[in-house]
């Protein structure tokens, strides 16, 4: 518990300091107006739009009118009540979790691990791990990645063997966020499987 509390205090720190640096970071590398009909694959990795950056709590989503837009819960924008996002959250064009297949009727989600990219950022990416989970009784598949470019890695990972050896603190932060940022109880982890999982998972889900 003292080591768990210990990633959480550095985490937190992190977040502050990622907040403060975003005014200095580069200007997107690719936008669009239609991310869903994006391609899976770019030329260095999978493709992904960033709805929620990284280091911020407000529930940002792409809507049907292509607008990225807060959700509204009980007529107020969701602000996540806990830590900020730990990555770059959103997900995977050109990929449907089809509910007739058990999916949840969106595209796959991913959270990228590294420094805070704006939304509608559209970043390529190594996926190097799965996260999956249960919410309110529906499976939850999270894709864990980093940013092909290599310039742009803050961790030195880039499959699940280095991730869980060398950054075992940040997956067991990244879990632990997942299973309290809804409130203790709602979500459960069921499994961590690696890069080999995690581009099936992509690929089952691919459009």
């Amino acid at each position: 518990m003292k080591k768990l509390s210990l990633c959480l205090f550095l985490f937190s720190i992190l977040c502050v300091l990622g907040c403060e640096q975003k005014t200095h970071l580069k200007t997107p590398r690719r936008m669009s107006s239609n991310f869903k009909k994006l391609p899976l694959k770019g030329k260095l990795g999978i493709n992904a739009v960033v709805e929620i950056p990284a280091g911020t709590n407000l529930k940002l989503e792409l809507q049907e009118n292509g607008q990225f837009e807060a959700e509204i819960i009980n007529g107020k924008e969701r602000v996540i009540d806990f830590l900020p996002f730990p990555g770059n959250y959103g997900f995977i064009p050109s990929t449907l979790m089809d509910e007739a297949r058990g999916g949840d009727g969106d595209a796959l989600d991913v959270i990228i691990i590294g420094q805070s990219e704006a939304t509608g950022t559209v970043l390529e990416f190594i996926p190097i791990a799965v996260l999956k989970m249960i919410d309110e009784g529906e499976n939850d598949t999270k894709i864990i990645g980093v940013p092909a470019d290599p310039k742009l890695q803050v961790i030195k990972a880039t499959n699940f063997q280095d991730f869980s050896h060398q950054y075992d603190a940040a997956k067991r932060i990244i879990e632990t966020w997942f299973v309290h940022y809804q409130g203790y109880g709602t979500v459960q982890v069921i499994a961590w499987e690696d890069e080999v999982s995690a581009l099936a998972e992509i690929e089952k889900w691919a459009l």
